[in-house]
């Protein structure tokens, strides 16, 4: 039976062909964002599918974060590392003290290709998916049972003390204000603490998926 055969997408061909300069032979592993995999080998010009598959990057526990928008780039760099990290899906959210108070459509759509790309060069058998913002309230309506606010004043439980959240929320710089952690503080959803030290927003995120999903055996 004749193997299957397609020329390379425009795009991943000047990638594959000019950026990583592979040749006829090469092997490469496409991924197409929804969870499988094909491992190819080049031939003049084409794409040779060897084998297809459920891709083995993907972690098993799906986490969420809710992310409270953040100026300049931070946010880039909370969407490229957390997506590396093994982040299944990003909520962002406005907050009170949030500098940035909204993302323009061409914005956005930068952020999900971070994730596009962040997916890719980890692996990752899905993209994550990249929501447009919504106001505090809303997002905490919406999250699922067990999900977790991290508040770096908080002095009782820490994240490590706790089940293991489908999600966790994170403030912006200037962190939530109590008004909004009290506010938080319903059936289904935990406060928890970050530890002695304060760390910046763009750390949290990417620590606290580190954390839980180590539990899992998904990280480290």
């Amino acid at each position: 039976m004749a193997r299957e055969r397609f020329p390379l997408p425009a795009s991943i061909a000047h990638q594959v062909r000019r950026v990583l300069r592979l040749r006829d032979g090469a092997e490469i592993v496409l991924l197409d964002g929804v969870g499988s995999e094909a491992r190819c080998r080049l031939e003049e010009g084409d794409c040779v599918v060897e084998s297809r598959g459920p891709a083995g990057g993907e972690p098993r526990h799906r986490l969420t974060v809710w992310q409270a928008l953040l100026r300049g780039d931070h946010m880039e760099q909370v969407i490229r590392h957390g997506t590396e990290v093994g982040i299944a899906r990003f909520g962002l959210i406005v907050s009170e003290r949030c500098v940035a108070r909204d993302v323009s459509a061409q914005r956005l759509e930068r952020l999900r290709a971070i994730a596009r790309e962040a997916a890719e060069q980890s692996e990752r058998g899905v993209v994550p998916a990249v929501e447009a913002p919504m106001p505090l309230g809303e997002a905490l309506a919406a999250a699922q049972e067990g999900s977790v606010l991290l508040y770096e004043r908080h002095a009782g439980l820490r994240l490590t003390e706790l089940p293991l959240p489908p999600g966790v929320f994170i403030g912006p710089e200037g962190g939530f204000t109590p008004d909004e952690v009290a506010a938080a503080e319903q059936p289904g959803l935990t406060i928890a603490g970050l530890g002695p030290r304060i760390l910046r927003s763009e750390t949290v995120a990417v620590a606290a998926a580190a954390v839980i999903l180590s539990r899992t055996g998904d990280f480290a």
